[in-house]
């Protein structure tokens, strides 16, 4: 695959999604994408919701130019991978210099608090930062594929200028969601911190025609955090939740004590 010349002397904007090129969150966020830079997309062929970061190893990968409107002036490519293996293949495969920003989504639902660590949007975003990019996810809490994405757009575009004007510090990206209210309705955009929450899963046991059994997830979220600085509480009381997010995994704070076992004797 020859990369592509970007010329323009604008923001080189990635988008990606994991809900498929041709989902409507994606199309909002291109909307407002074109509004601010020169856009390029690479977004999975299918939906790939709650991969992780997961990325393809074992199988061939596949990514060609598309056209989802003879009136789109952005590039486009459909990937037949993972978020995470989008982000690569732009910057590896299709563009000549990093983008100046990666924005995922936006997300048909919710990725806030502990859906984070699921979310293939995030991924995203997250493998982005890895490679030093800034990084921004975006989701609706509403999974309708109907859903009105109209209402946040002003604040996509608000969030994605502040952070090219700022800068995102290296090693975060950010996590935003809106709550699922029209434009007046919303009160504003809260920095927040991730809120501890947790799914209570259960599987909904099944037998299928050939008398095997299978397993549907099932169960229900859970938020065991009464803080009022957390991201399910905006969301809650009608705030644009922003969540930095880093993905430096390590526990620091338990680094000190940890050295106190006896691992070498």
């Amino acid at each position: 695959m020859h990369k592509r010349i970007i010329r323009k002397n604008k923001p080189l904007i990635l988008v990606t999604n994991d809900d498929g090129i041709t989902a409507p969150g994606l199309r909002a966020l291109i909307d407002v994408m074109n509004e601010i830079g020169d856009v390029i997309v690479v977004a999975p062929d299918s939906p790939q919701s709650a991969m992780g970061h997961a990325i393809t190893v074992n199988s061939t990968l596949y990514c060609s130019p598309i056209t989802i409107s003879e009136q789109d002036i952005q590039l486009e490519y459909s990937c037949s991978g993972t978020p995470a293996d989008c982000v690569k293949l732009a910057v590896n495969e299709i563009l000549n210099r990093p983008p100046d920003i990666c924005i995922s989504g936006i997300n048909h639902g919710s990725n806030s608090s502990i859906n984070v660590i699921y979310s293939g949007t995030m991924s995203a975003a997250v493998e982005a930062g890895i490679e030093g990019i800034p990084a921004i996810g975006f989701s609706l809490c509403d999974y309708s594929w109907e859903a009105d994405f109209e209402a946040v757009k002003p604040y996509v575009k608000t969030i994605t200028q502040n952070a090219l004007k700022n800068g995102i510090p290296k090693g975060v990206v950010l996590n935003v969601n809106f709550p699922k209210l029209k434009k007046d309705q919303i009160k504003g955009i809260k920095i927040c911190r991730q809120a501890k929450a947790r799914w209570v899963e259960s599987f909904d046991k099944r037998t299928n025609p050939m008398g095997r059994d299978y397993y549907w997830l099932a169960g229900k979220f859970v938020n065991q955090d009464k803080g009022e600085d957390t991201d399910e509480w905006a969301l809650e009381h009608g705030y644009v939740s922003v969540v930095p997010v880093q993905f430096d995994l390590t526990a620091h704070h338990t680094i000190q004590d940890l050295n106190t076992w006896d691992l070498n004797d």
